[in-house]
């Protein structure tokens, strides 16, 4: 099994950390990857909801990379499970309040399948570069 795991903390509060990462139309505003995004079906940030991405692929491709929430705890917790494309991982944002903000806590796992397998650096590369993103997110979060 591929993991990646990186964790920031923001200056704001648990609750406007999780509703901006539960609003999935705001993740071309800090993850450079995606390039296009839209919310399938369901209600926006609530579990069962679908986003349809599209996302850069190797080579500079375009990749599905459609995602559905499968936990969403307000403040504290929001996952989700990739439901299109090559690589299907399920990840997990984390929050906790701290003094002056949130730490949060972004983990990626990943069990390949099949040929899938003989790409496991790869996908553990691209995994990290996933989550290190979460630097990106801070800087968006916290300038006014």
């Amino acid at each position: 099994m591929a993991h990646a795991e990186n964790r920031v903390t923001i200056n704001r509060e648990p609750r406007d950390v999780f509703t901006f990462l539960a609003d999935g139309l705001n993740e071309p505003l800090w993850r450079s990857g995606v390039k296009d995004i839209a919310l399938k079906s369901g209600e926006a940030g609530a579990v069962g909801a679908v986003y349809s991405q599209t996302l850069t692929g190797p080579g500079g491709r375009s990749i599905a990379g459609d995602y559905q929430i499968t936990e969403a705890v307000p403040g504290e917790l929001l996952g989700f499970q990739v439901v299109a494309g090559p690589a299907r991982p399920t990840g997990a944002y984390r929050m906790r309040a701290i003094d002056g903000g949130t730490e949060v806590t972004f983990t990626l796992d990943v069990q390949p399948k099949g040929l899938m397998k003989l790409m496991g650096p790869m996908i553990a590369k691209t995994m990290a570069a996933e989550v290190a993103q979460l630097g990106t997110l801070k800087t968006v979060l916290e300038t006014p």
